[in-house]
């Protein structure tokens, strides 16, 4: 079998889909737009797996692609950034993705987790549930969280759970796909949508086609499952068309009779109406004391919280797993104090509402020193220079989000450093700016395109630009 790797990657989706299909026999051909050296981790990885097992060499299409690598191989296993409409994809006979070949052979039980932001701080918690009240099995975690679930697909048996993080790009990829017994290849036990907003308006025509893929999560659910949304009109328009049993989310009480979960006093609480197995009493899910901080935090952990009580997990046990429960990487991650100072790294906020709700979650705690900006997404900046007011000093990183944050603080009247191009100057800007008590934070509500590879290798520079920084 000949199969062709489109896009390398740097998130480890395409080195696993190469490693899966190497151990699977196939004659296997690597292409990717970008060179050896931005490439070179997952390639020593490859040669290193060929030299050892024996496999033959696999070979290189590096820089550009070619339209007949495409016609002549029997599988083309896509990387979830390149488009579907692809001149090159529509010269393959067979197109999959690592989620894809995942799906098709996973035995365990599945939970999904997708939205614009959210998804990773939910996915993560309702993994941490999972993993803190295991009966049996094992619980894996995986996805658009840097993942692949093909890492450990082999490891799965019937007993285990998988809690998956799906973008929109994946979501799209899986689009009316079918399983060998012509059944929806996703069907998760448990789908949530976390909170909905304008993204990636680069790539879709519409926030109506953006929302079409995000639907996917739910499609190929039916009444032995459960989809868990929010209570604002894109949730209320997932919950009425899902075949999935329907549970909603929310800030606030909810109307009787509406089964789901709502934040109350700082705490997160549920009720589910004529639920088999599950009593009608009101139960606490999340405790008002969670170790990362911010509201959005609790509210994607109530969420959470709803899917694992949904299957049967007690909401005593949920409650006392959350209140352990110590965030990710990327996420208002608290890595660093000196000085008094302490420094987060939130560089997943990739869109403006995301850095706004950063800002809304540390101002309460210390006067705020903020880095943000880098590269448009064709967003509305008005929510990011709305919350920045609250900041004691804003720092801005170069790129075409930064220029159009950048007009809008200036019409508003606030004062701001930058853009800068070099990483160091910002640190160096922050640590002037800060004194003790204060917090520095990054959290760029843009992309990251242009002075760094992806959101991940932003917020790992930032935290070794703080640490040397403060080293001296």
């Amino acid at each position: 079998m000949k199969v062709l790797i489109m896009g390398l990657g740097l998130h480890g989706g395409g080195l696993q889909s190469a490693l899966f299909m190497l151990k699977r026999g196939a004659e296997v051909t690597v292409t990717d737009l970008r060179d050896e050296n931005i490439l070179r981790t997952a390639i020593e990885q490859l040669e290193a797996y060929c030299s050892e097992s024996g496999n033959k060499p696999i070979r290189y299409v590096l820089g550009s692609h070619e339209i007949e690598d495409f016609k002549n191989v029997d599988i083309v296993i896509k990387n979830p950034g390149v488009r579907p409409d692809s001149p090159y994809l529509q010269a393959a006979k067979r197109i999959e993705t690592d989620i894809s070949l995942f799906l098709s052979e996973s035995p365990a039980r599945l939970f999904a987790v997708s939205g614009t932001k959210g998804k990773s701080g939910t996915v993560s918690a309702l993994h941490w549930i999972l993993k803190k009240n295991r009966k049996s099995g094992r619980a894996f975690l995986g996805g658009n969280i840097t993942v692949s679930p093909l890492t450990f697909l082999d490891e799965l048996r019937p007993e285990d759970d998988v809690a998956l993080e799906l973008s929109s790009f994946q979501l799209g990829d899986i689009k009316n796909r079918k399983t060998k017994e012509n059944c929806a290849l996703l069907n998760p036990a448990a789908s949530i949508l976390t909170s909905i907003m304008s993204d990636h308006l680069d790539r879709y025509a519409s926030m109506e086609e953006y929302i079409d893929d995000k639907k996917n999560i739910y499609r190929g659910q039916d009444e032995k499952g459960v989809t868990i949304a929010g209570d604002d009109n894109w949730g209320k328009s997932f919950r009425s068309e899902t075949k999935a049993r329907p549970l909603v989310y929310s800030n606030f009480s909810l109307t009787p009779g509406l089964s789901g979960g709502w934040i109350e006093s700082g705490k997160g609480f549920a009720r589910l109406h004529n639920w088999e197995g599950v009593s009608d009493n009101v139960v606490e899910l999340v405790p008002q004391h969670l170790p990362v901080p911010g509201e959005h935090q609790k509210i994607n952990s109530l969420a959470a919280a709803l899917a694992a009580y949904s299957i049967g997990i007690s909401a005593e046990n949920i409650c006392n797993a959350l209140a352990s429960y110590p965030g990710i990487e990327h996420r208002l991650e608290l890595f660093h104090e000196a000085g008094g100072v302490r420094f987060y790294n939130d560089s997943a906020a990739t869109v403006p509402q995301a850095c706004a709700a950063c800002i809304e979650a540390l101002c309460p705690l210390a006067p705020v020193v903020l880095v943000t900006g880098g590269t448009d997404k064709n967003l509305d900046f008005h929510p990011l220079a709305n919350a920045a007011a609250k900041a004691k000093a804003l720092i801005l990183l170069a790129g075409t989000g930064s220029e159009k944050l950048a007009k809008l603080l200036t019409e508003e009247g606030f004062s701001f450093n930058g853009p800068y191009d070099d990483l160091n100057k910002a640190v160096s800007c922050a640590f002037e700016k800060a004194a003790s008590g204060d917090i520095v934070a990054l959290s760029p509500g843009c992309a990251s395109f242009g002075m760094f590879l992806n959101e991940f290798d932003r917020g790992r520079k930032w935290k070794e630009a703080c640490l040397q920084y403060s080293r001296g």
